[in-house]
């Protein structure tokens, strides 16, 4: 394979695997939470009208399409004109 196709496709694992860190990582960290920190995750707020676990639930599930935006962005920005590019160099095109 071409050295230039490696480091594509190894800096596309390493964004890919950092945003897929974060989110394992918060998803358990907050199942965890739920899990053994009850009190914490129980704890009302806002007036007890809602409560500590509640809003981390929230919070997790916007954290999904904010990492897939980061991603997207990032896949459109730079990583499909390098693959573009790389075609174009594949192919003898100016």
């Amino acid at each position: 394979m071409d050295e230039d196709v490696e480091k594509l496709v190894a800096r596309r694992w390493r964004v890919g695997s950092v945003l897929t860190a974060v989110m394992v990582t918060a998803y358990f960290g907050f199942i965890l939470l739920v899990a053994y920190d009850k009190d914490t995750t129980g704890a009302l707020i806002a007036g007890d009208r809602v409560s500590i676990g509640i809003v981390l639930g929230a919070a997790l599930i916007v954290l999904a399409p904010i990492l897939i935006a980061i991603y997207a962005r990032w896949a459109n920005r730079s990583y499909d004109p390098q693959v573009e590019a790389l075609r174009k160099k594949r192919d003898g095109a100016p």
